[in-house]
């Protein structure tokens, strides 16, 4: 991952509704559910099922997606790598948003219980 401005513009106008389907299968593959990336989702940004399902339909783009988010007060707990940067240490706010997501989907299809992924 680049810390450029064109590779956070990039992040910033890809959907949502783009990469959810492959979160959902990448969880599902490895024995995971549909209900617990909607928790994992939930928690990071509030939005229940149907304001998901919603935002899905419309194809929000992700700085929509966070900007209107409320991003859980937890959140700044999710460290480690991701695509081979630490997530802590990602200078962009939505970049670094985007890869708390990813980070969690990850921990979820690794199998790690929800307690842990959700910073109980």
């Amino acid at each position: 991952m680049n810390n450029t401005n064109n590779h956070d513009e990039r992040i910033s106008k890809m959907t949502f509704s783009s990469v959810y389907p492959h979160n959902l299968t990448k969880v599902m593959e490895k024995g995971r559910t549909e209900k617990e990336l909607h928790q994992i989702i939930e928690w990071l940004t509030g939005y229940d099922d149907k304001t998901l399902q919603s935002l899905i339909n419309e194809k929000v783009t992700f700085d929509k997606f966070f900007q209107n988010a409320e991003l859980n007060p937890k959140a700044h707990l999710i460290n480690g790598v991701i695509c081979g940067y630490r997530v802590e240490e990602i200078q962009n706010p939505l970049t670094q948003q985007v890869r708390y997501l990813d980070k969690l989907v990850d921990e979820l299809s690794k199998g790690k219980t929800l307690d842990k992924i959700l910073r109980k």
